[in-house]
């Protein structure tokens, strides 16, 4: 154990004791029960939908209880950081709602009352505890150099041992006061360890808020607690930047995922050997991706629907995507409304232990019933809201045809008990409604066209033609609808299946191939809203004019 004095050579003269620090960040001013949760991403790459998922439950939690959720940068790792990933997490969290309460991307930015939140600016008081662990005997400088670290490893190995830095295999835990001095003297790099008390084999249990009791190998590793002394500023190791952050910024539940299980034992020591009171953890099942006949974690590399910004690109409804969320969290939540699903605060004793299934499917089910509840503006203000960014073209047509589109929008949706689902995706609307406008619309000109089922070209023209010129806008849609009908007699279709199965050489087609030369021809699709409905919106001019494009020339 090195003495004071030495210890405190090796840190800043003027740095503040540990109690300074208890001072500046007293307890918080919360009701008794309430949760202070924090969501804390590392800014180093895309976010994960799963982080989306952890932050969506920490602020649940905390919310629901009168809590506060704050949000902590961990970019301790700067060699691995990510230009951009501030806008990022903004862009992520405007889009979910999850603006923190505190902290990067809320009200208040990095000058809330636990400042500063990202972990990279809290390098001095990380240095304070790293000395009182050290004066204490409980950290200690380590000069192993990476070959050693290797030739380590390779001798456990070898000896089918568990690999670490520990007991024998730990030249630098209770090495002589001469040899440390020595290694000073001649300028070596070093990291401090945190000296474990474990042994190898040993268990330990602790409580989970959403296992219940967990037994875990007890950490038995002198783990690095403070990188090397050669890069500056000395920044901590996540275990240890957790520890003290944590504590003082006074979070009670920390809800993350179960990658961070086997790290627990590591923390209770770091907790217990700072005088720091121990706080609960909920270690959250990862995502799931149905792969064949298993499942598999949802994975960054390989697969699209993790990252948030597929569904931002996408256009998913927010509201959809978080209820959906909420549901893989608490299932009876999936049988709920998006308003009641979204109004419904989570439980801890509803979530299960295996990992939740994302299924893009199920979503676009949620999302196409959710859009179908919405009036036609708050449809057209998610469209454009998303074209703001993703298609600029479809905002100015939106913007130079708003009417146009409210009323395409209401086609089979208003007084209906049943309303149309073309939606479930903002990027699924030129699809679903371009055709309602000239600058999206293309004529069908040729009657050749493969839409038309292979009918003879000139049959095509001569059915346009007629329509056009004897074309009725006027009456109810059986009356509208009864000009079909006799454009069909008239060149001689089938009025039924039944008829054309008993002759159908006698027969060009059936009433529904005439139907569909004039959906086409005033749609651009085989397949479509009633196309009664749809000729009210577009009107007569336009109905006649689309039609009248692939009429039969003189």
């Amino acid at each position: 154990m090195l003495d004071r004095a030495t210890v405190d050579s090796l840190f800043p003269a003027d740095l503040p004791e540990t109690g300074e620090w208890e001072r500046r960040y007293p307890a918080r001013d919360v009701p008794d029960g309430a949760f202070v949760t924090r969501f804390g991403p590392s800014p180093t790459g895309f976010v994960h939908i799963g982080g989306i998922y952890t932050a969506m439950v920490s602020r649940d939690l905390a919310h629901s209880s009168d809590g506060v959720y704050y949000l902590r940068i961990e970019d301790t790792d700067q060699a691995r950081e990510v230009a951009g990933a501030d806008a990022q997490f903004a862009r992520a969290f405007d889009a979910f709602d999850l603006r923190p309460d505190e902290g990067p991307t809320s009200s208040t930015g990095d000058d809330g009352p636990y400042a500063p939140y990202r972990q990279s600016q809290r390098a001095t008081i990380y240095l304070s505890f790293v000395r009182e662990l050290m004066r204490q005997g409980v950290a200690y400088p380590c000069f192993a150099t990476k070959d050693e670290l290797t030739e380590i490893s390779e001798a456990q190995r070898t000896l089918k041992l568990p690999t670490g830095y520990y007991g024998r295999w730990a030249p630098w835990r209770d090495a002589s006061e001469d040899a440390v001095a020595e290694a000073f003297a001649a300028g070596k790099p070093y990291v401090v360890r945190f000296r474990s008390e474990g042994k190898v084999g040993e268990r330990v249990a602790f409580t989970d808020r959403l296992r219940g009791r967990v037994e875990a190998e007890d950490n038995h590793n002198d783990v690095v607690i403070l990188k090397t002394s050669a890069s500056e500023p000395r920044l901590p190791t996540y275990h240890f930047a957790h520890a003290v952050d944590d504590h003082l910024m006074r979070t009670s539940l920390v809800v993350r995922g179960d990658e961070w299980l086997s790290s627990v034992p590591t923390h209770l020591q770091l907790f217990a050997a700072l005088g720091f009171p121990a706080i609960e953890y909920a270690h959250l099942a990862p995502l799931m991706k149905q792969e064949g006949s298993s499942r598999r974690k949802l994975s960054k590399r390989k697969d699209a629907e993790a990252s948030v910004d597929f569904y931002l690109e996408s256009g998913y409804p927010s509201e959809a995507v978080l209820s959906y969320l909420r549901g893989l969290a608490n299932s009876p939540l999936a049988e709920l409304p998006v308003p009641e699903a979204l109004a419904t605060p989570l439980r801890l004793d509803e979530f299960q232990s295996a990992g939740p299934l994302v299924d893009t499917v199920k979503l676009a089910d949620i999302c196409a019933d959710y859009i179908a509840t919405l009036p036609a503006p708050e449809v057209l203000a998610g469209v454009r809201a998303w074209a703001s960014t993703y298609d600029p073209e479809l905002v100015e047509v939106l913007d130079e045809h708003e009417p146009l589109a409210l009323a395409a929008i209401d086609v089979e949706r208003v007084g209906v008990d049943n309303p149309r689902k073309d939606l479930a995706r903002w990027s699924d609307f030129r699809t679903a409604y371009g055709f309602f406008f000239p600058g999206l619309h293309a004529d069908v000109t040729d009657p050749a066209d493969e839409r038309f089922g292979g009918l003879d070209p000139a049959l095509v023209a001569a059915l346009a033609e007629d329509f056009a010129a004897h074309y009725t806008h006027e009456g109810d849609q059986p009356t509208w609808f009864q000009q079909v009908r006799d454009l069909a007699e008239r060149h001689g279709f089938a009025p039924n299946p039944k008829t054309y199965k008993k002759d159908p050489d006698a027969y060009p087609g059936m009433l529904r191939d005439a139907a569909n030369v004039i959906r086409v021809l005033v749609t651009g699709a085989q397949r479509s809203p009633d196309l009664y409905e749809v000729t009210r919106v577009l009107g007569a001019e336009e109905v006649v004019r689309r039609i009248g494009s692939c009429a039969a020339r003189p």
